[in-house]
């Protein structure tokens, strides 16, 4: 077994076919042999039954009379049931090998003698006056002549046929092996950076062809990974310059405030908010790591949360919604009553149409929390002073769960939607807006689809006729 590993391809399928090939010749060879040995017996014993037939003939009719001498050349012996012979034509060899008594019925033997096999054919005849037995005898050497003559052609024949075979065996599995050799000289060319281009795809629809582009999609989707990362972390990087260079400003501006504690006072504040943002950004980069790996891998947490569980979450959301945009904590379900001390002017209403409480839905709470929050902060960051925030939670009629979350400002720029979900998107208005966090950086919306498509959902975001902009998020009954 290890002396084959070490064999290449090629030479592993010409040995086996090889090996198959001797297997079937070597078994129609033998067949064939013995096929011309039993008719090369079948000839002698017919051969001989004829010469013994027409001494059976003559004891059956003249009882009484000796019987004739055979012609020369007729090997013919005629035996009495006390085993004297009466007629003995027979080679000696023969005759002392045959048997001393009558057999019941005919039969046929077979004798190896110094000059060649003989088949024998005896003959047992009866009468009122006497038994005896014609023993007819069948020189074979003809027939073992020419059955060894036949055996050399098929040991020489099957020789040629497993050559023939071997070499075809070779020939077709080097033409057949062709295209694994050109892909693997392309991906040597890949691998060393030589080309960008793709794996050969040969002529013929087979399976190296669906292999080829089976590693030509997967070498798409590693390019689209290794872009996609590059991408990040520079894209990381680039949003964390800014709060880093102002979290290092803060720090100068508190040394040189240690004799100010207002202004010391001022200076930490804005410190925590960049290492609040930091941190924000920092986890939101990791949570969305690993949804990739968990898309990547197919290991999606298995939960299952009730619809009613989920009401809560958004409940949750719209508190910390108008906590975040000064709105009156107080206001109720369909309220809309603000603090307007130093608040800007946000509204939050939320409204729920569930058909059935019990639904379970495959997402966590805290993850369906956290749609419900970048959302809103999205909708607040293209917002006006004056935005109006709706959210809605309602069930569809096949018991989907479809979270729509509005605003009435101004919209979003149309060339920002086919790319609002990506990582690091952020409109212009966002861009100027001072939401911060994971949302400021361009990553709210990436982690909503993520955290959807984990649950088998989809999220969109397009621009109302009325005004403003829609987010929506639908996730399936688990």
């Amino acid at each position: 077994m290890r002396l084959l590993r070490r064999l290449s391809v090629r030479a592993r399928i010409t040995l086996g076919s090889l090996l198959v090939g001797a297997v079937v010749l070597a078994g129609a060879a033998v067949a064939l042999h013995l096929q011309i040995a039993h008719a090369t017996l079948e000839t002698d014993r017919s051969l001989a039954a004829a010469d013994a037939a027409p001494f059976v003939s003559d004891l059956r009719g003249n009882p009484g009379e000796a019987p004739d001498r055979p012609a020369a050349g007729v090997l013919v012996g005629i035996r009495s049931a006390d085993g004297d012979w009466v007629v003995d034509a027979l080679p000696r060899a023969v005759s002392r090998a045959l048997p001393t008594t009558v057999p019941g019925d005919e039969v046929t033997l077979r004798f190896r003698t110094p000059r060649g096999p003989v088949t024998v054919v005896g003959v047992p005849v009866r009468s009122a006056d006497r038994t005896s037995v014609v023993w007819a005898a069948r020189d074979g050497r003809a027939g073992h002549e020419t059955l060894e003559r036949i055996d050399r052609s098929l040991v020489g024949g099957t020789l040629l046929a497993l050559t023939a075979f071997g070499l075809a065996a070779w020939l077709l599995s080097t033409i057949a092996l062709r295209p694994v050799s050109r892909m693997r000289r392309a991906a040597e060319d890949l691998s060393v950076g030589r080309t960008a281009g793709h794996l050969p795809v040969g002529p013929s629809d087979d399976e190296l062809a669906d292999l080829a582009r089976t590693l030509n999609t997967f070498i798409d989707r590693q390019r689209e990974n290794t872009e996609r990362e590059r991408r990040i972390v520079s894209d990381a990087s680039h949003e964390l310059r800014t709060p880093l260079a102002a979290l290092t400003a803060r720090l100068e501006l508190a040394h040189r405030s240690a004799g100010d504690a207002v202004a010391l006072e001022g200076a930490l504040t804005a410190a925590e908010a960049d290492v609040a943002r930091l941190t924000s950004l920092a986890q939101t980069l990791l949570e969305l790591s690993r949804l990739d790996e968990a898309t990547d891998t197919g290991r999606a947490p298995a939960v299952t949360t009730t619809a009613e569980a989920l009401v809560t979450e958004v409940m949750q959301g719209v508190d910390r919604a108008r906590m975040t945009a000064g709105a009156g904590a107080g206001a109720g379900a369909g309220g809309g009553a603000r603090d307007g001390v130093g608040a800007a002017p946000v509204d939050v209403d939320f409204t729920v149409d569930l058909l059935d409480p019990t639904v379970g839905y495959g997402i966590d709470p805290a993850a369906f929390g956290r749609i419900v929050d970048n959302l809103v902060t999205n909708a607040l960051a293209h917002g006006t002073a004056a935005t109006a925030v709706t959210i809605e939670l309602a069930q569809t009629p096949d018991r989907a769960l479809r979270l729509v979350v509005e605003d009435d400002g101004p919209g979003v720029p149309e060339t920002f939607l086919p790319v609002a979900f990506e990582r690091f998107a952020r409109a212009d208005t966002a861009r100027r807006a001072g939401t911060g966090g994971a949302g400021g950086a361009g990553l709210g919306l990436a982690l909503v689809r993520g955290l959807a498509g984990q649950a088998g959902g989809t999220a969109t975001l397009t621009n109302r006729r009325t005004g403003g902009a829609s987010a929506a998020v639908v996730v399936p009954p688990a």
